[in-house]
């Protein structure tokens, strides 16, 4: 019989994930891994992983041009990942967008946390080719 997960790294699963990481046992752990104790004792490392680079394609279809460099700058890649995956689920570029659809997206992105980051707002509204206040307008509509 398979032995159960120790419930720290059970709990930290989903987070190690998201963040795009990985578990390495404590003795594999090197000097950059981040090491995770339970009562003192050493359970489980997370090694952070390089962020894959995004392809030209994938920053067109997020319409990021300029908003790119601008997540560089504030340290949102997390919104820069959550306007990818919109721009795919909606079918294009989100710049190219239909003015309901680009309501929409903006949803979708509150809906996922897109603006629990900083700037936020401006790198969204950069990626759909609005101004910030069209954002936040789409945001009032919706609440």
């Amino acid at each position: 019989m398979p032995e159960q997960p120790h419930p720290l790294v059970e709990a930290i699963t989903p987070l190690v994930e998201r963040l795009n990481a990985e578990l390495v046992a404590p003795a594999d752990a090197r000097a950059d891994d981040i090491c995770l104790a339970w009562e003192g004792e050493p359970v489980i490392a997370v090694r952070l992983l390089a962020p894959a680079p995004v392809s030209s394609s994938a920053a067109a279809a997020a319409g990021a041009g300029a908003a790119g460099a601008a997540a560089g700058a504030t340290g949102s890649t997390g919104v820069q990942g959550l306007l990818a995956e919109v721009a795919d689920e909606l079918g294009g570029p989100l710049d190219r967008l239909s003015r309901s659809d680009k309501q929409q997206a903006v949803l979708m992105l509150e809906a996922r946390g897109a603006f629990e980051f900083r700037k936020s707002a401006e790198i969204v509204a950069e990626a759909l080719g609005v101004t910030r206040f069209t954002v936040y307008n789409y945001l009032n509509r919706a609440r």
